[in-house]
This record gives structure tokens, C-alpha cells and sequence, in this order.
């Protein structure tokens, strides 16, 4: 057990670190800057009140790599507390206000007390390099989506007749808008020379896309102030949208290769439903270590797929979604049902007896990702990759 507890409220240019001995006294309240020279002064000044320390975080990664990192390379124990878990404590402790030596404090005190913290270990390069790539696809997909939205905006105040007609998720009709914007615009050209420009930047469905823009064209007449500087945005915007569609597709590209050189990329992959991209999440958010789960029921909570029990007086049995878990993770294993619902009778069959017994939608589709927890968890412990038929047992 640990002598003294250092908590260290992390910021991004600076944390603040508190360290308490086994009475809760302070014995060292420092803030230091996010640079390796005084995180190592730090710790040496640690270590000088006692070598043997827990060091406690309220950030596992982002702005605190380098301070998790320095640590673990010089083997000091670290736990992870959640910040709302931090803010919440807070209220128990004296005083209302609240700066970073105070968080930092109720870090080090809970860390104290509490032997439930999750423990923060090196995570695998692979690992992180695919949380680095997925988060960076999960940023180009926020983007587009909102210059698309942007795009449909434009679009509706000068033209909203075309707008009705395009599916901005294809790449025919952002070709379309790079070229042609107004409907006076697309009465000019005509459906043939419109038909032999798009086949020309190799658009599929050429003459469907020419001959429903043409016709929008056809019901409107009426010119709308601004339309000029409108439709150069909207050029602007395609453009941009179609950019962002082929920085994901390379991405995508990456992610799949990193996926594919993981020791456990045969096994993740053999779960029907899961391919790189979702494969490659599970990696990023687990780094496939199930030890650090314990067990089924663990991973399944911490990916937000088990209902965790909200009873109060005579109120008993009432089941609600976790407030806390790992969205990305949920995500996963939320995609990967559908999936399955779609293509596969076995599990098409499990959800509609699940909306038989009144189960909502939602309610149905995590009732079959909790199972399939179980089926993912089962492979990874065994190191054996999915075969249809063949019983897996999970360990209680």
C-alpha cells in the first residue's frame, strides 16, 4: 500500500499537483508547467518525501501524455479518476469555490480512500496509433457533415427545388454543384450538354442526375438576391466536401492497414459485423487488453451496453443506461447489431422477440450488442477466431 498520494489536476500549459501522506495532511502543492524538465523535477521531489507513492490523474490521455508517460517510464503506480467523479467529490469537501489546487487535493484524497480507480498501463503502439487515426476520421466525418449541412442551407435559399433532388452523400451531385449552382444556369446547358459534362468527370448515372436537375431548373424562374455570391459558396463548399471525402477514404486506408498488423486483428475480425474500421475502435478504446476488464460484464458496462439498476425506496428493478461510459466503444458494438439485424436471421430473430416483449428499438439492438460482448469477449480470452455453430463459453 502506498505511504503518500499524489494528485495532479491536469491542465493543458500547467498542472497542479498536491501530494498527502496516510492522514491526509499536504506535504507539497506545486503547479507545474507541461515540459519534461519540470515534470522530472517533480517527480524527483515526489520521490524525496517517500519512494513509495500513488500518482492519480483526472485526464488518462490528450493534454496528460507526457506526464502518464514520464511516469510510467520511471515505474511509478498511476490511476485514472474521472473528472466528474472529481467535480462531484468536490461538494464534500470544504469550501465552494473551485481552482486547481482544490481539484487537485480531492484527486490525491480520493485516491486516498478509494481501491477501485481504474489503473492506467503503457498502452500498445498499436494501439495508439489506431485511436490516433480513428479519432482523426471521427474529426474529417464531423467536418463534412457540417459543410454538407452548410451546403444544404445555400442551396435551399437560392435553389430549393434542387436541393430536394440531390444526396450530398454521393459524389455525382457535389460534382454537379462545382459546376452549376442556379437553375437559370442549368436551363442554359440543357440536359445533353449537362449529361456530357458530367460523363466527362466519370459521374455514374449521368443522364438520372441530368435530367432531374434540368426539370428542378424548370420549376423555378425566379431569381433571388444574393444568388450570385450564393452560388460561388456553394461551389466553395462542394468542393471542399468532396476534399474531405477523399481524406477519409485515406484514412480509411490506414486505419485498415494498422488494423490488419495487430496480433488480434484475425480474431476481431472474425466477428460477423465487425470489419477494420469497427475492429480498429474496439482496439483504439480496449488496446485489446482484457485484463484490464476482468471480465464480460465489466467491458460490457464500461461500453455502455448493460443497464445498470436506478432504485430508490420502494422503487426496485428499474434498469437505465449508464451515465458513464465509453461512447466510442458503445459505438462499436451498437453498429455491429445492426448490422447483424440486417443481414442475419438468428439475430433478426433475437431483436424482433426482444420488441415482442415491449422492448423499444434502441432497448432491443443493445440487448443484442450485450450478447455479442460476450461472444467478442469469449474469442480474445481464448484467441480463437468466430465459427458459426460452435458453442463459446464466457467464464462468471
Amino acid at each position: 500500500m502506498a505511504q503518500i498520494w499524489a494528485g495532479t489536476d491536469i491542465g493543458k500549459t500547467h498542472h497542479h499537483c498536491v501530494v498527502l501522506d496516510t492522514e491526509g495532511r499536504k506535504l507539497l502543492s506545486r503547479r507545474v508547467l507541461n515540459d519534461e524538465p519540470e515534470l522530472l523535477a517533480l517527480l524527483a521531489d515526489v520521490l524525496a518525501l517517500d519512494e513509495d507513492v500513488l500518482w492519480a490523474v483526472d485526464v488518462a490521455d490528450g493534454m496528460a501524455a507526457l506526464l502518464i508517460n514520464v511516469l510510467l517510464n520511471h515505474g511509478q503506480q498511476l490511476v485514472y479518476i474521472p473528472g466528474l467523479a472529481v467535480n462531484r467529490a468536490s461538494a464534500g469537501y470544504r469550501g465552494t469555490g473551485k481552482t486547481d489546487a482544490k481539484d487537485a487535493v480531492v484527486i490525491a484524497d480520493q485516491a486516498r480512500m478509494r481501491r477501485d480507480l481504474a489503473v492506467i498501463r503503457p498502452d500498445d503502439e498499436h494501439a495508439v496509433e489506431l485511436r490516433i487515426l480513428t479519432d482523426r476520421r471521427s474529426d474529417l466525418t464531423a467536418d463534412r457533415t457540417r459543410r454538407i449541412n452548410r451546403l444544404r442551407g445555400q442551396l435551399t435559399g437560392i435553389f430549393p427545388a434542387l436541393e430536394r433532388i440531390l444526396d450530398l452523400g454521393n459524389v455525382g451531385p457535389l460534382v454537379l454543384l462545382t459546376g452549376y449552382q442556379t437553375p437559370a444556369a442549368l436551363r442554359r446547358t440543357g440536359r445533353s450538354r449537362l449529361e456530357t459534362w458530367l460523363r466527362n468527370r466519370k459521374v455514374r448515372g449521368a443522364d438520372t442526375l441530368a435530367q432531374a436537375a434540368v426539370e428542378a431548373a424548370e420549376r423555378q424562374h425566379t431569381t433571388v438576391p444574393g444568388e450570385k455570391i450564393a452560388a460561388q459558396v456553394i461551389h466553395t463548399l462542394a468542393k471542399e466536401v468532396m476534399d474531405l471525402n477523399e481524406q477519409i477514404t485515406e484514412t480509411d486506408k490506414l486505419i485498415a492497414a494498422r488494423f490488419r498488423d495487430h496480433d488480434l486483428a484475425e480474431v476481431i475480425a472474425s466477428m460477423p459485423g465487425i470489419g477494420p474500421l469497427l475492429g480498429a475502435e474496439f482496439l483504439a478504446a480496449t488496446a485489446g487488453d482484457m485484463s484490464r476488464f476482468g471480465s464480460a460484464d465489466r467491458l460490457a458496462s464500461f461500453a455502455g451496453v448493460a443497464p445498470v439498476p436506478r432504485d430508490s425506496g420502494n422503487v426496485s428493478g428499474n434498469l437505465h443506461r449508464p451515465r458513464r461510459y465509453h461512447r466510442g466503444l458503445q459505438r462499436v458494438f451498437y453498429t455491429s447489431a445492426m448490422i447483424r439485424i440486417q443481414c442475419c436471421e438468428e439475430s433478426r430473430r433475437f431483436y424482433d422477440r426482444k420488441r415482442a416483449e415491449g422492448k423499444r428499438h434502441t432497448q432491443a439492438v443493445l440487448a443484442l450488442a450485450r450478447r455479442r460482448v460476450n461472444v467478442l469477449w469469449a474469442l480474445i480470452r481464448d484467441g480463437q477466431c468466430f465459427q458459426r455453430g460452435l458453442p463459446v463459453t464466457v467464464a462468471a
